[in-house]
């Protein structure tokens, strides 16, 4: 019988031994795409950063994202320490600050009245805004490398209910078809070994759009399939800087000569966004062959990071 030599998990309790700051260590981290992933897996929110110390008055939110898709906004606060009324009152001005739809408080150790506050809230605001409390733990076995959790401590009312509801009711078939669509294409797409260079497979979400990082938190690429439409459609999303999106206009000709692709060009005004976005109209049937949706989709997000980069 083989003899195997077990250990022990042990928590790591001072956050600040491996981020000794919150603003300069702990929020850059959290903001690198893998790890807000991460913590974006366990609340169940897709996430996109906007921006890091994002002034609120005199004061500052430590990350001010959205929700992936929408224009929904979402406040992260981190605090390395255990929950306080000053963070408490920070997360509600920031809310309030950003017209924010999510806010998620990042802390050592929720105490039991900042807990029973967050719920408070959850329970007396409206169907519009929600809160997350969420704890940051870090783990090690002997002498591995540092391993954190994030562990939800409240989220919104019946917020995991209804994410399982979204899951198995027969109203939700679309996202489930959503789902099937984009882990089929990440099956397919991350098998070419300039695309999987290229890119970093992200988990698939229920949604109608698939996001691709780009290098860089000022823009990212977004693959969409509209089911109802049948059509597919590849576009750079520029969250939050015009100066960038007129920056690629004045070189509009040269992307779309060397792309080969007549791109729409949308700076709206009114909004903070802007996207140059193409589509392809594609059929799609249970059981078809999508090889050849997969291979547009991958064709225009390859181009658009090629040439695109060139002139940001």
């Amino acid at each position: 019988m083989t003899k195997i030599e077990l250990s022990r998990l042990k928590e790591i309790s001072d956050l600040r031994s491996v981020w000794p700051h919150e603003a300069s260590d702990f929020t850059p981290w959290l903001a690198q795409e893998k790890n807000i992933e991460y913590l974006a897996n366990v609340i169940g929110l897709e996430i996109t950063v906007e921006e890091k110390e994002s002034s609120v008055g005199e004061f500052s939110a430590d990350i001010l994202a959205k929700e992936t898709g929408t224009d929904r906004k979402i406040i992260i606060e981190n605090q390395l320490e255990n929950t306080n009324h000053d963070h408490l009152g920070k997360i509600i001005t920031y809310a309030a600050g950003k017209n924010a739809s999510y806010v998620v408080w990042i802390v050592k150790h929720a105490r039991e009245e900042h807990k029973a506050a967050v719920e408070w809230l959850n329970e007396n605001t409206t169907d519009d805004i929600g809160f997350f409390l969420c704890e940051i733990k870090l783990y090690q076995i002997d002498d591995s490398k540092i391993a954190p959790m994030f562990v939800a401590v409240s989220t919104p009312n019946g917020w995991k209910k209804e994410q399982k509801r979204l899951e198995s009711s027969e109203t939700s078939k679309s996202k489930q078809d959503y789902e099937k669509f984009w882990n089929a294409f990440c099956d397919y797409a991350w098998k070419n070994q300039e695309f999987a260079k290229a890119f970093r497979k992200r988990q698939a979400k229920p949604n109608l759009g698939y996001s691709l990082s780009i290098g860089t938190s000022e823009a990212y690429i977004n693959l969409i399939r509209f089911i109802k439409k049948n059509t597919i459609r590849a576009q750079l999303n520029i969250p939050n800087n015009k100066n960038i999106f007129d920056q690629l206009y004045v070189h509009k000709d040269e992307i779309e000569e060397e792309t080969g692709i007549k791109f729409d060009w949308l700076r709206m005004n009114n909004k903070k966004r802007s996207i140059i976005w193409i589509k392809e109209n594609f059929m799609f049937h249970e059981g078809d062959d999508l090889s050849k949706g997969f291979d547009w989709l991958m064709n225009a997000a390859m181009k658009i990071k090629t040439v695109f980069m060139k002139y940001m």
